[in-house]
């Protein structure tokens, strides 16, 4: 048993030390903070520090006798390896929206047990959900309690790093503008109050931006709105001081982080609040006095951050560009260092792609951790190499690369995956597979409104033809230097909310995949932008939208096996790779260009 093993399982019986000496019988562990957040600060990160599992979605559940972790299929291989010896039992769950671990803990808890979870850190639609399926079960649910500040000592405290603008010309809607804009839909449903508790919707209201989450430029903070101003809940001496006055010239003023629930115990009798219930605590919902009417609704800045405007759109536009740019430089510069015999690893990929991003205008840091997998690691959607385990590239197979950055201009992620050396068969079947799903959802045209869901199928038929399939979502909604996940649109089999209407202006990623355990992983991925589609019909037949492309970058055409594409998704690659072509002439030279060049050849008719 190695000592990180040896670790978690000292962790657990801590935590059942915890649940004993408090008269409890399980603790729910959610991957999630009082924002919930899908990265988490290190502060919350406690279901990580339990069972050793750095998905950055999963479940744990601890009882006196047993402790299982719940992850979805893009994370099975990963956990498992990382829970072994652990005494932890891995739970499958068919997608990271599943509540299997709620009739899991109805099945394991008996009448009159009890379970905690930390209402802090609990949403309030998961704790109905939660609190319906323990009264079934005869299971009391105890929210009060966080057994995570008993069992872990060395727990770290909130973020501290300070806090800045966003400013123009990058920053094209001013914060007033936002704010006026989002006290008008109060307005329209009698909102005297409003708080928001997402940090990304916090900080695209306020223009601000942080670096209290690797990789998405956001900050802990809760804001409430009024009609007239507000208060920014935040951590002390974060904001500097010509921020503060700027804010406030605006009626935003700042308040002690931990001082949010007190607010919202204080607001008068009759008025009205609105929260978004799947982006709120059950705990923050609890302060609210019962005199106080609440309208439960989502965000209107998350509808309104998620439809980019012209100019915003133009911006990301030139930050695609760059990136593709500095994407060219990086592979050309692997490509001929493979030629002349030198030796890569899957960490020197990141650390020379990383330093080529560095390079352009308005880079400001990675979008996520690169996931550079070379053949059985590209397996996993979401691995991660590091200095403890990583691979080489020696033989023949494919590379999966899938990276991104945040710049002033816009938010990049993109997967290419690279052919080294020969090439078999089938994994050229798989490549084009997955090639044509991209390609067939790329060129979709839907009406306006549609529910993002339901073009899932598009980007699945081709491999379900075959009888293939990949476990995670097609597609995400992409923030504008903002989180690289963003909803509330999301392209994928489950349909989380109503408000998933694709509308002009959204950013979403077109990535389906094929996984080979133990063999090699494709994944295809591009961003694309919602825009109109001008046609005489639009008027009789309502308004119609289709998909830009927005991501500069060559698809390898080296691993495509061409007879299983028609003449019509020829003609797209080949367009597209004009389009990136002409794009990024003007921006390499040298060596990137030569390589530009080549990769863009099209493909015979």
């Amino acid at each position: 048993m190695d000592t990180r093993t040896s670790e978690t399982r000292l962790r657990i019986e801590r935590m059942r030390d915890a649940l004993i000496s408090q008269g409890l019988h399980a603790v729910l562990v959610p991957s999630s903070d009082p924002h919930l957040s899908e990265y988490l600060p290190g502060r919350w990160q406690g279901r990580e520090w339990l069972s050793g599992f750095t998905g950055s979605v999963g479940s744990l559940v601890v009882t006196r006798e047993r402790a299982a972790l719940f992850a979805d299929s893009r994370y099975w291989s990963q956990a498992e390896a990382e829970i072994a010896g652990s005494g932890i039992q891995l739970e499958k769950m068919s997608s990271g929206a599943s509540t299997q671990y709620i009739d899991w803990i109805a099945k394991t808890l008996q009448p009159g047990q009890v379970l905690a979870v930390d209402g802090q850190v609990l949403g309030l639609s998961l704790a109905n959900t939660l609190r319906a399926a323990m009264q079934r079960a005869g299971v009391t649910l105890n929210t009060h309690v966080d057994l995570l500040q008993a069992a872990w000592d060395d727990r770290p405290g909130l973020p501290a790093d300070a806090i800045y603008e966003h400013q123009p010309p990058q920053a094209v809607v001013s914060r007033a503008d936002k704010l006026a804009r989002v006290r008008q839909a109060m307005a329209t449903v009698g909102a005297s109050h409003h708080l928001v508790s997402t940090v990304d919707d916090v900080a695209w209201l306020l223009n601000l931006r942080g670096s209290d989450v690797e990789c998405n430029p956001v900050f802990i903070a809760h804001l409430l709105l009024d009609p007239q101003g507000g208060r920014l809940f935040v951590g002390d001496a974060k904001v500097p001081a010509d921020v503060v006055a700027r804010l406030a010239a605006d009626g935003i003023q700042l308040a002690p982080y931990g001082q949010a629930a007190a607010a919202l115990a204080a607001l008068p009798a009759g008025a009205r609040l609105l929260i978004d219930p799947r982006r709120v605590t059950l705990g923050l919902r609890e302060a609210v006095p019962a005199a106080v009417g609440v309208v439960e609704q989502i965000n209107p800045s998350t509808l309104l951050k998620s439809r980019k405007t012209a100019a915003e759109a133009e911006f990301v536009r030139e930050t695609m560009a760059q990136d593709g740019a500095a994407m060219c430089e990086f592979y050309a510069e692997f490509e001929a260092s493979l030629a002349r015999g030198e030796r890569w690893s899957e960490l020197d990929i990141d650390t020379r792609l990383s330093a080529a991003r560095r390079k352009r205008p308005g880079f400001v840091g990675l979008s996520f951790s690169t996931i550079a997998g070379w053949m059985a690691n590209g397996a996993l959607p979401h691995y991660r190499a590091t200095p403890e385990s990583f691979a080489y590239i020696e033989g023949d197979g494919l590379l999966l690369l899938d990276s991104g950055g945040q710049y002033l201009g816009g938010t990049t992620d993109i997967t290419r995956v690279w052919p080294i050396g020969t090439v078999s068969a089938a994994q050229k079947r798989d490549y084009t597979l997955v090639l044509k799903g991209t390609i067939a959802l790329s060129r979709t045209r839907f009406p306006r409104g549609t529910l993002s869901p339901m073009l899932d199928a598009i980007a699945r038929a081709p491999l379900w033809e075959h009888g293939l399939d990949y476990g995670h979502g097609t597609g995400h909604g992409v923030g504008y230097f903002m989180n690289v996940h963003e909803g509330p649109q999301s392209i994928s089999k489950a349909i989380a909310e109503p408000a998933m209407a694709m509308e002009p202006g959204m950013i979403t990623s077109i990535e389906p995949g094929l996984y080979r355990p133990g063999q090699w992983g494709v994944r295809i991925e591009n961003l694309v932008l919602n825009v109109a589609l001008d046609t005489p019909e639009n008027n009789a037949f309502g308004e119609m939208l289709e998909f830009e492309t927005l991501t500069l970058c060559p698809i390898d055409t080296r691993a495509i096996d061409a007879s299983l594409l028609r003449a019509d998704e020829i003609a797209w690659l080949n367009d597209y790779h004009a389009t990136v072509r002409a794009r990024l002439q003007p921006l390499v030279s040298g060596p990137a260009l030569d390589w530009l060049m080549a990769r863009t050849e099209p493909l015979p008719a």
